[in-house]
């Protein structure tokens, strides 16, 4: 059995981490993810965005971490026994997210992929690069890139380099 499986991830398939915000599922691209830890404290970091929690020391490395559910205008919650922080490599900087519950890695068939789809000018949408349809499931597919664009993306990767100038 376990041996057909892999035979079937072929090159047509696309394999993503798979966590909730809410009751929402999505997704981000296996390869991009460097790991995953139970969640732990961070340091606030004056004057940045609300949805910075602050930076984090990861076995010496200063990892900004961002809640995700602030970053997607969701309610913040305290952490719950599942919340935990998946370490994201995006243009070869670790960023830590903070997921409500990590679900599992799934394999995706090229055909079961789809576009998002378009609300319009009023809804943004960008910061999503594909839908998965996945058994009874649909999975939004992040563009990390895109939800945090470049301003945003560079004040987040700058304060691992400015906290650890510092140190």
């Amino acid at each position: 059995m376990e041996e057909k499986k892999a035979k079937s991830v072929g090159l047509n398939t696309n394999r993503f981490l798979t966590f909730y915000l809410d009751e929402e599922i999505y997704g981000v691209d296996i390869f991009d993810v460097k790991e995953i830890i139970a969640m732990m404290k961070t340091t606030p970091v004056p004057k940045t965005p609300p949805f910075i929690k602050g930076v984090m020391n990861l076995r010496g490395n200063i990892i900004p971490v961002v809640d995700m559910r602030i970053k997607f205008d969701m309610p913040e919650v305290e952490p719950q026994m599942y919340t935990a922080i998946v370490i994201i490599t995006i243009e070869n900087k670790n960023i830590g997210f903070i997921v409500d519950k990590v679900e599992e890695v799934v394999n995706v068939e090229e055909d079961n992929m789809s576009a998002p789809p378009e609300f319009g000018a009023s809804v943004d949408t960008r910061f999503i690069k594909s839908m998965a349809k996945q058994k009874n499931k649909v999975i939004m597919i992040l563009d990390l890139v895109a939800l945090f664009g470049e301003e945003e993306l560079s004040l987040v990767q700058n304060l691992s380099k400015t906290i650890s100038d510092k140190g």
